[in-house]
């Protein structure tokens, strides 16, 4: 159980996230934000904060990034048909070919590129291992969406949910529609 102590507190990190996912699912049941307040003993100010945190916004722009994927070519042909502005998908000889095929400087500048390139879009898609995911989270300015495939270090390629995929690209789509 991830915890944090703060002062003489001591805060689960399980029991917020749990909060939280309800607090969403509530509202997105049509509670107003009154509702779910008064219901799980929350300001509401804090219940607008909270939708205020993850809101999507009209005309994003969305990239995905990700290795090492077993069913590559199935999620880019998925992330193609629905409309995501900028695919790099790798499996893990990709990813080894990736950093062999290259020196030290090529690497590192094509590295930055793909960063740069990155903190571009609103909302960006990390599919990756624990670790790695928590590193690329830092880096992206945006929105990011994680799926998480395994623990670091991941040496084989995995299988990543297609229905997940299109799930997360059609609740972008809805709320480009409703903002």
């Amino acid at each position: 159980m991830e915890i944090f102590r703060i002062q003489d507190k001591i805060i689960s990190w399980p029991k917020v996230e749990k909060s939280l996912k309800k607090a969403l699912l509530l509202r997105s049941r049509g509670f107003s934000q009154q509702e779910v307040a008064d219901r799980l003993g929350m300001e509401r100010t804090f219940i607008s904060r909270l939708e205020g945190i993850g809101e999507l916004r009209k005309g994003q722009t969305i990239a995905c990034i990700g290795f090492p994927i077993l069913n590559k070519e199935e999620i880019n042909h998925l992330m193609e048909s629905e409309g995501v502005d900028f695919i790099f998908l790798m499996t893990e000889q990709e990813r080894q070919d990736f950093i062999n095929n290259r020196n030290g400087k090529e690497l590192l500048n094509e590295l930055m590129g793909l960063i740069a390139q990155s903190r571009t879009y609103e909302t960006v898609i990390l599919i990756g291992s624990d670790e790695r995911l928590k590193l690329m989270e830092k880096i992206i300015d945006g929105q990011v969406i994680s799926i998480e495939i395994g623990s670091s270090p991941i040496t084989e390629d995995k299988w990543v949910d297609p229905a997940e995929i299109k799930k997360i690209l059609r609740s972008l789509k809805a709320s480009r529609k409703i903002n």
